[in-house]
């Protein structure tokens, strides 16, 4: 198995994928959901890439792009949750504790760094 941020983002790709198909079966809706399977789902894909990074400043530079992801997905969460599209906030949550744990991550590696 990977690292927990990776079981974690992968989790919550799975996650979205669910939450997405749901709404677009009962809510008709298809705008919010495009924009938030592509974000979801890219979290996950650039800190698996971050593994697999040329050093330290790729490393980082692949956990900032799935920083950037995970903030994008919390608004597309939001969006939705607040429109009413969608009720269940745990799988916004579950966004939050990613993006922690990869500032924390960003953080470490920048200081291992120096």
């Amino acid at each position: 198995m990977g690292s927990p941020l990776q079981e974690k983002s992968k989790a919550f790709a799975l996650q979205i994928i669910k939450v997405c198909n749901e709404v677009k079966r009962e809510k008709r809706e298809s705008v919010l959901t495009n924009q938030l399977v592509r974000s979801g789902t890219s979290v996950g894909a650039n800190i698996r890439e971050a593994f697999y990074a040329h050093g330290r400043a790729d490393f980082i530079a692949k956990l900032q792009i799935a920083l950037k992801e995970c903030s994008e997905s919390e608004y597309w969460l939001e969006l939705l949750i607040e429109s009413g599209y969608y009720e269940d906030k745990r799988i916004l949550e579950q966004c939050v504790e990613i993006k922690k744990l990869l500032i924390s991550s960003i953080n470490t590696a920048k200081n291992n760094l120096r």
